[in-house]
């Protein structure tokens, strides 16, 4: 056992709230750049510190969430081989002392988060609620083979929107994108389950874990990773039509990183088991890196012959849903 686990007073506390996981809230940042590329004349004077703050408040939301998770999965873990280390499961710290965290992370968060503006302060309670549904009975949705993945995976979308919010309050982005983005989690997440499976071995102590392993084998988990990788490129691929022709070049790229984070959910304790840790993986980083420069590049240059070849009408951008309406 390590120091980090011996560790007591206010250090278990902490670790409960995973500051180490807000690297997930990255995902917010393609709700600001899509916000950027609709309207380039939208940021006004002070934004940059109004997406500090709605980072922050997402990040006291989510460890919020993390404390209810870590509280109500306590008895499971302990049949994990390193999450029994965790503070609840490990009995360093006090159940209702947890609960209080829980709450006050929240309130603290949603309270910044109206500060930001209300529809933002709307998906950070549904972020909050999610957390809920995840994690508390009856509902308890992790629980459930392939309810488990789509309601996590639920996260990505909600922090694309609390991205957009940041910057354009009374629309909502592209459908046709959301949903891709939710497939993309979704696939991410089946990838994490394929790993965790993995490492068990056998189904019994697997189940033991979790209840949804139960009904998972590594046949299952392939399919609904092909699913969702499927469904994420269909409603993508409607966004680049419809949209941005010109990013139809990065399908490739983008093709590449499914497989290649495929192809690291098969490596013993990888990051995909672990995504708090994906920004260690050099490599990885490195092709995300390019595939948004490319992207981004790709959203700033016109290439007119694009759309002769694949014989598409250039269409003006029609006016986003709007809120309320």
């Amino acid at each position: 056992m390590t120091a980090v686990h011996t560790r007591g007073g206010l250090w278990p506390y902490i670790e409960v709230a995973r500051p180490d996981h807000w690297v997930k809230n990255v995902f917010m940042i393609l709700g600001v750049l899509l916000a950027l590329f609709y309207r380039p004349g939208v940021p006004a004077a002070g934004w940059v510190g109004t997406l500090l703050v709605a980072l922050l408040a997402t990040c006291l939301v989510a460890s919020g969430n993390y404390a209810l998770n870590e509280l109500l999965d306590g008895p499971t873990d302990r049949a994990h081989a390193t999450k029994r280390y965790r503070p609840v499961p490990s009995g360093r710290v006090r159940p209702g002392l947890v609960i209080a965290e829980w709450v006050a992370l929240a309130a603290c968060g949603l309270a910044l988060a109206w500060l930001v503006n209300r529809p933002f302060a709307a998906a950070a309670l549904a972020l909050w609620l999610m957390g809920i549904v995840y994690n508390v009975p009856p509902l308890r949705t992790k629980e459930w083979p392939y309810l488990d993945v789509l309601t996590e995976s639920l996260n990505n979308p909600i922090r694309l929107l609390l991205g957009w919010f940041v910057l354009i309050p009374g629309r909502v982005p592209p459908v046709s994108l959301t949903l891709a983005y939710w497939m993309l989690g979704a696939f991410f997440m089946a990838v994490k389950r394929l790993a965790e499976y993995r490492r068990f071995g056998n189904a019994e102590a697997a189940s033991a874990y979790r209840r949804s392993f139960g009904h998972y084998t590594v046949e299952r988990l392939l399919v609904g990773i092909v699913f969702y990788a499927t469904t994420s490129a269909l409603f993508a691929g409607i966004f680049i039509v419809r949209y941005r022709l010109e990013l139809i070049l990065a399908v490739p790229l983008f093709a590449g990183l499914f497989a290649v984070y495929l192809r690291m959910g098969f490596r013993p304790e990888s990051a995909a088991e672990h995504p708090e840790r994906l920004h260690r993986e050099a490599g990885l980083v490195l092709y995300v890196a390019i595939c948004l420069a490319v992207a981004v590049a790709l959203m700033v240059t016109d290439l007119p012959f694009l759309y002769r070849w694949f014989r598409v009408e250039p269409i003006a951008v029609s006016p986003l849903w709007t809120i309320g309406h």
